[in-house]
């Protein structure tokens, strides 16, 4: 892992910075490159934006580690009212959300009851709800949670890592479920023990478990989406998908809004699914600086923008 890499996950979790730097002028003009705002308004506006050009989004409130049942309970209030948002304008727009919001630090079965809530209210709205994986330390809880509630709901979905050396067998471990899969390479600083180190490794694991999921997307008709900004990547799974007899509108895409809008116009417009996460809310330093630490070269991308007129 790289010194820029290994500086900017350690900034992602430092309290003084997370209090000071959101403060800063500067950083905040930066941030609009990849968040439309804080507001649920700003990011519907963006959704609209998007959908006039074919482009469906998932949006996410930002906020993680709650200390209170309480907050859970009012983030979970968050995600309802955003839900009914969603429908009185009938748009396309999914939601997607980490468990810590909703109360997996303080108690699993509240966590549990505050999201079969949010995918009650979302299959009644005919719409779907996928789980943002967090760091190592809580994925063998929240495959338990995502198990258990799957018995109940179909319209949720899971991310799951592919820097992780367990994931394949992760996926393995859930087939007789059918999950829905939002797989990304993954954004935490994590122990070589558990994770790969080098984006080489990364890649070539990346693609081990998209094989994989092809084949399930053949074989069962689950739902699998590709969360990556690497072209050659997207390039090397259209081609799997082909030879293992899918049809381009059984591949999904995922990327962030801000990045590659492009790119992501070409796949809708060449008949691929392409889906973009949009994030907004007060919370944002964390996953800002995860973002960054991704790809530390997006910090010189950053730089340039701040500074151009």
């Amino acid at each position: 892992m790289s010194l820029g890499r290994n500086t900017l996950l350690w900034a992602s979790r430092n309290e003084w910075l997370k209090n000071h730097v959101p403060k800063m002028k500067f950083v905040q003009r930066a941030v609009k490159r990849f968040m439309p705002g804080e507001k649920v308004e700003d990011v519907l506006l963006a959704s609209k934006q998007l959908l006039s050009r074919n482009i469906p989004t998932t949006l996410t409130h930002l906020g993680e580690n709650i200390t209170t049942i309480g907050e859970a309970e009012d983030n979970t209030h968050h995600y309802l009212v955003l839900l009914d948002k969603i429908k009185a304008e009938n748009l396309d727009i999914e939601i997607s959300l980490k468990l810590t919001q909703v109360g997996f630090d303080l108690s699993f079965e509240k966590t549990l009851e505050n999201l079969s809530t949010i995918a009650e209210k979302a299959k009644l709205l005919h719409n779907y709800v996928f789980i943002d994986i967090e760091d190592s330390s809580y994925v063998n809880r929240t495959i338990s949670l995502y198990k258990r509630i799957k018995e109940n709901f179909d319209n949720i979905g899971l991310c799951l890592q592919a820097y992780l050396y367990r994931t394949m067998e992760d996926i393995k471990s859930m087939e007789r479920i059918n999950p829905s899969i939002r797989l990304v390479k993954g954004a935490y600083k994590e122990l070589p023990s558990i994770a790969f180190k080098r984006l080489s490794d990364v890649n070539s694991n990346y693609m081990k478990i998209s094989q994989y999921l092809l084949q399930l997307i053949k074989d069962k008709n689950i739902r699998v989406a590709f969360a990556t900004h690497d072209l050659n990547i997207q390039e090397q799974i259209k081609i799997e998908a082909e030879r293992t007899g899918l049809d381009k509108k059984q591949l999904e895409f995922q990327m962030l809004y801000g990045i590659k809008s492009a790119e992501q116009k070409q796949l809708t417009d060449n008949g691929f699914k392409i889906r973009t996460l949009i994030s907004y809310g007060k919370q944002w330093y964390p996953w800002y600086v995860r973002r960054l630490a991704e790809r530390p070269a997006n910090i010189g991308f950053v730089l340039k923008n701040l500074f151009s007129k």
